[in-house]
């Protein structure tokens, strides 16, 4: 939908649709970032004066991001136990429960196409074994 709103407002002030979508990147940064400032400079010069117009209608367009901390939460739920089991956690241990996580399958998820692969597999796109076997372990199965 963004995508088709900044079409439109390319085509309202007659400049190309890539500007409105680098300007929104270049708002998006910090105010006390240097490179906000370069790229500002070099798209008011692209945009000819129209760099006022334009940012406050890509303010409207734009909505402001939803400030959540859920996924953070679901996260420290998760690693609770761990960290309440062992109060010390080495480098050695989060690069072990990092592996974990990454590794092992999904019993579900709100996308179907999702349910049975793992992080790493949805990030690659390639299937891999077993997180254990990884790990050089063979893994336990009954004849």
């Amino acid at each position: 939908m963004l995508d088709d709103e900044l079409e439109r407002l390319g085509q309202e002030f007659q400049i190309p649709a890539e500007l409105p979508r680098q300007l929104v990147g270049t708002m998006a940064r910090d105010q006390r970032e240097p490179r906000r400032w370069i790229e500002h400079a070099a798209l008011q010069e692209r945009l000819r004066g129209r760099v006022g117009s334009t940012r406050s209608r890509l303010r409207w367009l734009s909505w402001p991001p939803v400030r959540s901390s859920s996924l953070v939460e679901n996260l420290n739920s998760r690693l609770r136990s761990d960290f309440f089991v062992r109060r010390h956690l080495g480098p050695d241990d989060l690069a072990l429960l990092q592996f974990f996580l990454n590794h092992r399958h999904l019993d579900r998820s709100d996308r179907p196409e999702r349910v049975g692969k793992t992080q790493a597999e949805l990030l690659t796109g390639r299937s891999h074994p077993h997180w254990l076997e990884m790990l050089g372990y063979t893994r336990f199965s009954r004849a």
